[in-house]
């Protein structure tokens, strides 16, 4: 859906109201625009049209891709920036400058675009423009500016006045680029300034710092690739001194505020970074040419430490998860690849590959209580641990247990998957061998849901007791179908018993009593998942159907919903004790006649031919 503004622009969404958001673009266009109404309209903030004229003609300058932002303090200030900053208190029916010139503001830069054959004047090649404002968290009215002729500036007193903080040029040359410029999140007087020099056949990366309001600034760019110049850096907002910088090849970072840099390339492509944005820790990287890319989860870059590095297993703390709203997940595959991933992510490390018999992973309750288990070796893919030396990632997807299947197991329309954890508190506990680690995480309910908690336990409480009863009916089947099995080996080993007869009518007996049973349980005929569509499903299913519909959604069962599963519940429990009656009066009778019959465990029927052969008889 396009938005406010240009191709190039930058963009400020207000920050109550995502719906609403300005935009900017070449001859100084300034559009607000309200995705909720497709209310949009012009606010330029000086609207004379600079077409074909050069620099040097204009009262503001204004280049393709000039800074707009809200105020971190009031979502009715927005600024704005040509060569000089703007201010608006009513969307744009009044701008007013706060600050004077923050350029070079050189005559010799402002002429007319391109060579005297063919010009090019549409007002993105103007120079001496602002290209870079940000806004202190930390104190009200502190704001920079830096400009693209290598300029900047502060104010404390919200425009009143300004002082040129520009570093020295032993350490940033005339005529840089402020690229990018980023307010410290733990120090009112620190910035950090990205810039390039590019444009002049260097190629080198320039990053500084200052944590006196500009009085004195450090290069900080030991690390990084000589060549690879730099365009963003980004500092985040959790752990003081970690720095994020976008490159022209590439991602770096710093544990120590600047003073060394490594790749922080992981598996995203070597391409230009033009600007990085840390959203719910969350990096969101933009980049020239291969689109968005998001490292999901910083939370364990906050974590990490030497200590960490040395251990020989640490569980790093999950952020607080969503439990996402939608279609209630059960065709969803448990640990899906998505992106982000569907669950709460738990990141693990191994200095060493430990022994995988020794290693797994549980979900509790916050009272200790298992949920679930995971280990490396688990037979479902989904349920199965990675585990490899080196950080590892395992997606809960926030769901207890399923029920109990059976080999050959056919379901229409029906579940046997847990239901998903209420929002709350849970842990999570690594082990390995003796070495255990157990952390605390949360689930946050989805904000976009209408339910309220009682609602999501209610959903939980009528899901997690069919689940348990459809694992009761299915052990009752595997129950019966082991019984079979046995009473048919034993009645195969008849031959030569005296009240062969008498059990083998006991027998058969037993079995059609809990044949009985399993058909009113479970539709055996059913061979393949187009079968129940000539075979009618039966309990199982049926109670299966009931949980399927109740987890649609983040609701709490409807009336309908409990008054069909308390039906199907009672039929199921009446089959139940018909099988519970036959297993304490048919099976004890046919096994004492058994016993009695001192039938062999082990038979060979010595009338094969080829047995008679062989013995010479």
């Amino acid at each position: 859906e396009p938005t406010a503004g240009g191709e190039s622009g930058w963009l400020a969404p207000h920050a109550e109201n995502p719906d609403i958001g300005f935009g900017g673009s070449y001859g100084g266009l300034l559009q607000p625009r309200n995705h909720q109404t497709g209310e949009s309209r012009l606010v330029n903030v000086y609207p004379d049209n600079p077409m074909g004229h050069g620099a040097e003609g204009m009262k503001y300058r204004f280049q393709w891709n000039f800074p707009i932002l809200y105020s971190l303090y009031d979502n009715n200030v927005l600024y704005t920036a040509g060569n000089m900053l703007f201010k608006t208190t009513n969307e744009g029916q009044t701008w007013v400058p706060i600050s004077p010139d923050l350029t070079r503001n050189d005559p010799s830069k402002l002429g007319p675009s391109g060579g005297p054959i063919t010009k090019d004047n549409t007002g993105v090649e103007y120079y001496c423009t602002i290209f870079a404002v940000t806004e202190t968290p930390l104190q009200l009215g502190l704001l920079w500016t830096g400009s693209d002729a290598g300029l900047t500036y502060v104010t404390q007193d919200g425009g009143q006045n300004w002082t040129n903080v520009t570093p020295p040029a032993r350490l940033m040359q005339e005529w840089m680029q402020i690229n990018s410029i980023e307010a410290d999140p733990f120090n009112a007087g620190g910035l950090y300034v990205a810039g390039t020099r590019y444009k002049s056949d260097d190629f080198a990366p320039y990053l500084y710092k200052t944590t006196d309001f500009g009085k004195t600034w450090k290069k900080i760019t030991t690390g990084i690739d000589p060549l690879h110049f730099t365009r963003v850096i980004r500092a985040d907002p959790q752990r003081q001194g970690l720095l994020y910088a976008g490159t022209e090849s590439g991602m770096y970072i710093s544990f120590d505020d600047g003073a060394s840099w490594k790749s922080f390339q992981l598996n995203l492509p070597v391409v230009p970074i033009t600007d990085l944005a840390i959203k719910e820790n969350d990096l969101v990287v933009a980049t020239q040419g291969r689109s968005f890319w998001i490292v999901d989860d910083l939370t364990p870059l906050h974590q990490l430490s030497d200590q960490i590095a040395q251990s020989s297993m640490h569980l790093f703390e999950p952020r607080p998860s969503y439990r996402m709203s939608g279609g209630g997940g059960f065709f969803t595959p448990r640990n899906a690849g998505k992106n982000p991933p569907n669950g709460v992510v738990l990141r693990y490390y191994f200095k060493e590959l430990p022994d995988s018999n020794s290693v797994a992973l549980r979900i509790l309750e916050k009272d200790g209580s298992v949920i679930a288990t995971y280990k490396p070796k688990a037979r479902s893919r989904s349920d199965r641990m990675a585990l490899e030396a080196g950080m590892n990632q395992f997606v809960w997807d926030m769901r207890y247990a399923d029920a109990e299947r059976f080999p050959g197991l056919i379901m229409w329309a029906g579940t046997t998957s847990g239901p998903k954890a209420v929002p709350g508190e849970y842990q999570a506990r690594l082990i390995a061998g003796d070495d255990s680690a157990t952390v605390a995480f949360e689930i946050l309910q989805d904000p976009r849901s209408s339910s309220s908690k009682q609602d999501l336990q209610a959903q939980f409480d009528f899901l997690i007791a069919i689940r348990d009863k459809l694992t009761e009916t299915h052990e009752a089947i595997k129950h019966i179908r082991d019984v079979r099995a046995q009473v048919n080996s034993v009645t195969k080993r008849l031959k030569g018993v005296a009240d062969a007869d008498t059990i083998k009518k006991s027998g058969k007996a037993l079995l059609a009593k809990i044949k009985d049973v399993e058909e009113a349980l479970y539709q055996t005929k059913n061979q393949s998942g187009q079968d129940p569509l000539n075979f009618p499903i039966r309990l199982n299913n049926k109670l299966a159907g009931v949980a399927s519909v109740a987890s649609r959604g983040d609701y709490k069962p409807t009336d309908s919903m409990v008054a069909v599963r308390d039906e199907l519940t009672q039929q199921i429990d009446a089959q139940l004790e018909t099988l519970r009656a036959v297993m304490a009066t048919d099976l004890p009778a046919f096994n004492t006649l058994v016993r009695e019959a001192n039938i062999p465990a082990v038979y060979i029927d010595t009338d094969d031919e080829t047995t008679t052969e062989d013995s010479g008889e």
